[in-house]
């Protein structure tokens, strides 16, 4: 039982991450593969303000503010040109976004990982089974920021603006909506998530690096498109089968070493049985 809760919680974190990345798709059509750097800017920005004597929710905070700044930042200087370019051009500027970020943090930083201790949980019982109450925190909290997110996007002006802009930017363009100022909110809140996926990572890993995004930031484009890239739904459900199957794998000893390996597989057989994703919806190209 503690493996499923523990893949939970590991499961809301890739959710949080995966959502990033499937709203922006969904709204702008494009990767961020530096969408998981944000969560390194994060984890650093945690780990600056708790050296200089903040408390744990003052660091949450300094992390959500840095990185919603460094996703805007980055939509205004390396993708806001690229609107119109070729989709290669745009995959590349992400790539190039995502080493420059590593390599600012290592310059900054040092290349050497360096250890967080964001709080101190213990455990609870729950029957047989002991569970990390920091996976607890971790799950309740996920839970909340997701069903919140998809109340703003269903009941808000903003939300809705967001949600013409994924069905047709042309057409919301001229009902008077403004696309880039649509698409600048939709990295400022995946960003955001980012940050609070990383003190959650940090409180199951409780060290950073410059390249800490780099695999939780796969995984969870991979539970994005698992999902169906562009599904807020289908990233939750994305993110938290790919964390308890991780889980799971990690507490078989024949299956651990292969863990990512199954992860990955399951992707590809997801796709062969259903290539739009699990809750992906099928678009209609206009010619």
């Amino acid at each position: 039982m503690s493996t499923i809760f523990d893949g939970l919680s590991l499961g809301a974190i890739y959710a949080l991450i995966a959502l990033g990345y499937t709203m922006v798709y969904g709204i702008a059509k494009m990767l961020n593969f530096a969408h998981g750097d944000i969560i390194m800017v994060g984890a650093y920005a945690i780990l600056t303000t708790l050296a200089a004597g903040g408390h744990i929710g003052l660091a949450l905070v300094v992390a959500v503010v840095t990185c919603v700044i460094f996703g805007i930042v980055i939509e205004k200087v390396a993708y806001k040109p690229l609107r119109g370019a070729s989709p290669l051009a745009v995959l590349i500027t992400a790539i190039g976004v995502s080493y420059f970020l590593q390599s600012i943090a290592q310059i900054i930083f040092g290349a050497k990982a360096q250890t967080v201790t964001v709080a101190t949980f213990g455990t609870v019982s729950i029957g047989t089974a002991e569970i990390s109450i920091s996976s607890i925190i971790t799950l309740i909290v996920g839970a909340v920021i997701m069903a919140g997110l998809t109340l703003f996007v269903k009941n808000t002006r903003t939300g809705r603006a967001m949600l013409a802009v994924s069905e047709d930017r042309g057409a919301a363009q001229l009902m008077g909506i403004n696309v880039n100022r649509i698409i600048m909110i939709t990295f400022a809140i995946g960003s955001a998530l980012a940050a609070c996926a990383s003190i959650f990572y940090l409180m199951q890993i409780p060290s950073t690096e410059p390249t800490l995004g780099s695999m939780p930031g796969i995984k969870a484009f991979t539970a994005a498109v698992i999902g169906g890239i562009g599904s807020i739904p289908g990233a939750m459900i994305g993110g938290v089968l790919l964390g308890v199957i991780e889980k799971i794998c990690l507490s078989i000893p024949v299956l651990a070493p292969y863990t990512t390996a199954v992860e990955f597989a399951m992707l590809i057989l997801i796709l062969l049985v259903r290539p739009i994703g699990l809750l992906g919806k099928k678009r209609r190209e206009k010619v």
